[in-house]
């Protein structure tokens, strides 16, 4: 068994890696984010998402139970060494969003190959203690590979693997011409729906804008 942690905090950065100084993603957005995460063109391993149930508990926390459906993207070497000749795969996803305390907590394991390989991940999303404009995300992958030969071997693979995405840095441009960079794809899905999000809300804001300067408008043209 292998066990993989990362803590990561939702904000801008400019090209290369640099912070954008206090310009960050508060909690509200992020949570939102992950729970519209899929389908994602900047994670398309994931091809299907059904929803199994959700439902708001007597003290207004949200749970929700996902079944989704991916391409599992194993290393070769893993694929070889344990015989798993097809790459669909699926996952059951737990979530629980508690908005008094501005919690969220994610696990998800995989149902499928479970004789040969388990990933049991858990996340959970906080605003950032210093700063309520940013949100931290604290990740733990639990890597298991049973009955073959050189399973440690495989688990430090794996775990490695998921490391070095997690390690990446993003490119986010901040200019006209918004993008992500290199990044966990995850994560990199997430920064995808954020800036949808705020894109969205940014042309609400502005229409809405809009709506209210014509009416003031043609009420000033009256008054002439």
């Amino acid at each position: 068994m292998k066990i993989w942690t990362s803590e990561h905090v939702f904000e801008y950065v400019w090209g290369g890696g640099r912070s954008a100084g206090g310009m960050g993603h508060p909690w509200e957005t992020v949570t939102t984010a992950a729970m519209q995460k899929y389908p994602n063109p900047m994670n398309p391993s994931v091809v299907g998402v059904d929803v199994l149930d959700r439902h708001v508990d007597l003290s207004g926390k949200l749970h929700s139970h996902r079944l989704l459906s991916t391409e599992w993207g194993l290393p070769s070497i893993v694929k070889s060494l344990i015989g798993a000749a097809r790459t669909k795969t699926y996952v059951q996803e737990h979530s629980v969003v508690d908005p008094v305390e501005k919690t969220m907590e994610l696990k998800s394991t995989n149902i499928s190959f479970t004789n040969m390989v388990s990933v049991d991940e858990r996340l959970i999303y906080k605003p950032h203690p210093q700063d309520p404009e940013k949100t931290v995300l604290t990740q733990e992958a639990i890597i298991t590979v049973k009955g073959v030969s050189l399973g440690s071997y495989l688990e430090g693979l794996m775990a490695s693997t998921i490391s070095s995405n997690a390690n990446k840095v993003p490119l986010l441009s901040l200019g006209k011409n918004k993008h992500v960079g290199f990044f966990f794809k995850g994560r990199e899905a997430m920064e995808w729906v954020i800036h949808k999000l705020n894109a969205e809300i940014e042309e609400l804001t502005a229409s809405a804008r809009g709506s209210i300067r014509t009416p003031m408008a043609a009420a000033a043209f009256v008054e002439k």
